[in-house]
């Protein structure tokens, strides 16, 4: 059994913004075939603003509670403010983590950025900047280095996420 913490359990008990937005200006959908966990995260723009995020998952309960914490992370934040959200942040807004579901941390926080990504492609605001995963610095798709802690990346060819240059398979998506 893991040991949640009491905000992880109230997020998956009563998940906040659970649903589809009618006509999204962006979606986002991210998976882990290792873990089986699925989401998807709507969410509707004004103003180069989020108005409304709302979200649908299918996993554990870390993921459900990620997935409701990250879209009342994200919620009112400017697309770029809401570009910074990472894992990291996620897990330290719900009091932590057990080691093996951190991997769910990530998988919000992805989410949320390719459903701002497909808003900016669809809007013809060009592409948006991702967050390193070891130091939460910006990198973009363009580049292969983090210039906030010097670590190289690969761009997984499935989910187009970074990962640790030599890695075996992506840790998002489990990808060889």
């Amino acid at each position: 059994m893991f040991d949640y913490g009491q905000k992880v359990m109230e997020h998956f008990a009563n998940p906040r913004n659970v649903g589809e937005i009618e006509n999204p200006d962006g979606v986002g959908t991210v998976g882990n075939p290792v873990c089986g966990d699925l989401m998807s995260f709507y969410i509707k723009v004004e103003d180069g603003r989020l108005a409304d995020v709302k979200f649908k998952t299918f996993g554990c309960g870390a993921a459900i509670a990620v997935s409701s914490m990250v879209s009342e992370m994200a919620k009112g934040k400017t697309l770029k403010d809401a570009m910074m959200i990472t894992n990291k942040m996620v897990a330290q807004e719900l009091g932590g983590l057990p080691e093996n579901k951190l991997h769910c941390s990530n998988l919000g926080a992805d989410a949320l950025h390719k459903a701002i990504e497909n808003y900016q492609a669809n809007s013809g605001q060009g592409t948006a900047k991702c967050c390193c995963p070891y130091c939460d610095g910006c990198i973009s798709p363009q580049e292969s280095l983090c210039r906030t802690c010097g670590k190289t990346f690969v761009f997984c060819e499935n989910c187009h996420q970074p990962y640790l240059e030599g890695s075996k398979q992506c840790p998002h998506c489990g990808v060889k």
